[in-house]
């Protein structure tokens, strides 16, 4: 067995979730920690089919509507005059859909002989989902709503999932802010965005198991912000590992290196401010985004060992996201990519 592991970030194009889940476990079966369902059919695009579903809430007004056809046409919804809106009053659906794929997940596992790989359920952290749904103005006032309802569906996984269940944390916005201030100021600014993001653990019930993927966006295909260096990505783990709530156990963190239809930069100093998680504690996992199916196999390997050279450590292989936005083809050639350099 390799000491380096596969990681799937959520979504894979496939005609539905056994499909999804079987071709993953058959192609990186003996790589996998965890094996999430492949979030098929409307849920191929994130979180859109949750803020679509908000069409229909009678507490809800939509301010601007949008196709997804780019980053700025989305709809964005206002809490509607003489309304409140309540953690009860959305509905995200994660839980019910969580259940249905459980019980694929198990046969997947049984027919592939992987006891130890867990279920990986996926959520927006609070921040992000309250953001595109709402806007920025929206989400200052609403975050903690959206994080009560993310909570629920967190809690209602747990009681029948337990510790057969890792949840992961999507948080592009936390990312490309920090990408997008001055390099002195992105330490601070990771300090206290991530000291909110980890309110969603500390709401969770005592035990539950997480990861957390830092993401750039991946709409159609095409990230939202590539990243200019490893700075960002450094400053926002170096946070985490600071804040991350006892009791919660953080399994891994998943680092874009790759954007979109972007293969990782070949620039060394693209890298070089790894070196500062060198010292990052073993029970935490660092997961590389980089596995891409457009790039040479030889340039992604030697990519592979100068990050874990840098971080004097193995690390697992990814993706710089979810594969769903992908042709069936390409999304195959990234996974088998990854269980190739993981074999390596």
């Amino acid at each position: 067995m390799s000491r380096r592991r596969v990681h799937l970030v959520g979504s894979y194009p496939a005609a539905g979730t056994s499909a999804a889940m079987t071709t993953i476990a058959e192609v990186a079966g003996p790589f996998l920690r965890s094996l999430p369902d492949g979030e098929t059919g409307e849920r191929s695009r994130w979180i859109v089919n949750v803020i679509d579903g908000l069409r229909d809430h009678p507490g809800l007004e939509l301010v601007k509507d949008g196709d997804y056809s780019s980053y700025d046409s989305r709809p964005l919804f206002k809490v509607r005059r003489g309304h409140r809106l309540t953690p009860d009053s959305l509905r995200l659906g994660y839980a019910n859909v969580a259940r249905e794929s459980y019980t694929v997940f198990r046969q997947v596992r049984a027919e592939h002989g992987l006891p130890e790989v867990s279920f990986q359920v996926g959520l927006p952290g609070d921040f992000d989902l309250a953001y595109f749904a709402f806007g920025a103005a929206g989400a200052v006032r609403l975050r903690g709503v959206v994080r009560a309802a993310l909570a629920r569906e967190i809690a209602e996984i747990a009681a029948w999932g337990g510790q057969d269940v890792v949840f992961q944390i999507e948080v592009p916005g936390e990312l490309v802010l920090v990408e997008g201030l001055p390099r002195p100021l992105r330490a601070a600014a990771a300090r206290a965005l991530v000291r909110g993001l980890v309110k969603q653990a500390v709401v969770a019930p005592s035990g539950t198991r997480f990861g957390v993927h830092l993401c750039v966006g991946d709409l159609g295909n095409k990230a939202l912000r590539p990243l200019g260096s490893a700075s960002a990505l450094v400053a926002l783990v170096k946070a985490l590992l600071r804040y991350w709530p006892q009791g919660r156990p953080l399994e891994y963190v998943h680092v874009p290196l790759a954007a979109g239809d972007q293969p990782p930069p070949l620039d060394e100093n693209f890298y070089r401010g790894l070196s500062a998680l060198a010292g990052m504690p073993s029970r935490v996992r660092f997961v590389a985004g980089l596995a891409h199916e457009g790039q040479d196999a030889g340039e992604q390997r030697a990519i592979l060992e100068r990050v874990e050279r840098l971080l004097e450590r193995p690390v697992d292989v990814a993706s710089a996201c979810g594969l769903g936005r992908r042709s069936p083809q390409d999304a195959r050639r990234a996974l088998e990519r990854a269980a190739a350099l993981a074999e390596t």
